[in-house]
């Protein structure tokens, strides 16, 4: 059930677009674009200028000066708190995959911040060569519970269809709490393909009263955000899954490319959520006074 206190709040907003801005992710590098951020003030300048460009929520992994991936939770709480500084209303979601061969301990660290929004990966992907993504079901009922005792809303990560049969019988268990917010995430090496076929076979299988969001990886970003506005879905772009703006030009910033998002939204008849409606729309709890 959606809370009392957001119900009239859903009111003429439920066909608005959530966007989502996937910052920096664990692995794209400043190799890949100049842009991509590392430090807190790095990444409080993407997320300014996502939700500038119409992003509501930032999807946040966090590095160190270097551009190694962390799940330090004091990492997080100083880039949190950047972000905070310049645009205090957006809706930041830690990810609690963290990146390859981290421990389920290291992963859940930015939880202790109880944030508005979390992600929770519900399977194990091979993304290729050694690289094992590994979520075992012990695992995923772990997250789940902590996410429920924290109030905080979990964005159920799919790579594959499989995934989201996981998240409902994990559901009915009572280890993730209804109503569902799930993510496609279509097209990386190991999951399901950035296809019409296979986005209409992801949002079909989701349970009645769920809401989701998708993203294309790499070439696949703009496509798959087509799909999903047209479809009634939100959409996630960001250096994490792409750092192009168009074939062989890189994206001056994450902005660049929310931008062009929310522009294909207006396009196609959608108008874009602020934080305030996308809190409504996804039934999040709202930030702590």
């Amino acid at each position: 059930m959606v809370p009392f206190d957001v119900v009239g709040a859903m009111e003429g907003c439920m066909d608005k677009l959530v966007i989502t801005a996937a910052i920096c992710g664990a692995e794209v590098s400043k190799e890949h674009n100049p842009a991509v951020p590392y430090t807190p003030r790095e990444i409080a300048r993407e997320a300014l200028l996502s939700f500038e460009a119409g992003a509501s929520i930032v999807h946040l992994h966090v590095r160190d000066d270097d551009g190694a991936p962390t799940q330090s939770m004091e990492r997080f709480a100083e880039c949190i708190a950047e972000i905070r500084r310049v645009c205090p209303d957006v809706i930041i979601q830690p990810s609690t995959g963290g990146s390859v061969g981290m421990s389920e301990e290291e992963r859940m660290q930015p939880l202790g911040l109880s944030p508005e929004m979390a992600t929770l990966d519900c399977g194990t992907v091979n993304f290729g060569g050694d690289e094992i993504f590994v979520n075992t079901e012990n695992m995923i009922k772990r997250f789940g519970k902590r996410m429920i005792e924290l109030g905080v809303k979990p964005e159920v990560e799919v790579f594959d269809k499989g995934m989201i049969d996981t998240a409902i019988r994990l559901c009915a268990q009572g280890c993730i709490k209804a109503p569902v917010h799930f993510n496609f995430v279509m097209g990386v090496t190991g999951g399901i393909a950035a296809t019409l076929r296979d986005f209409a076979f992801l949002q079909g299988s989701i349970p009645p009263g769920s809401s989701f969001t998708a993203c294309g990886i790499g070439r696949h970003a703009f496509s798959v955000a087509a799909m999903s506005i047209v479809a009634g879905g939100h959409v996630r772009v960001g250096f994490e899954d792409n750092v192009y703006i168009r074939k062989g030009v890189l994206a001056k910033s994450n902005g660049e490319l929310v931008e062009k998002a929310a522009g294909l939204a207006r396009a196609l008849g959608r108008e874009i959520a602020t934080p305030q409606e996308a809190r409504a729309i996804l039934g999040l709890k709202g930030m702590e006074a």
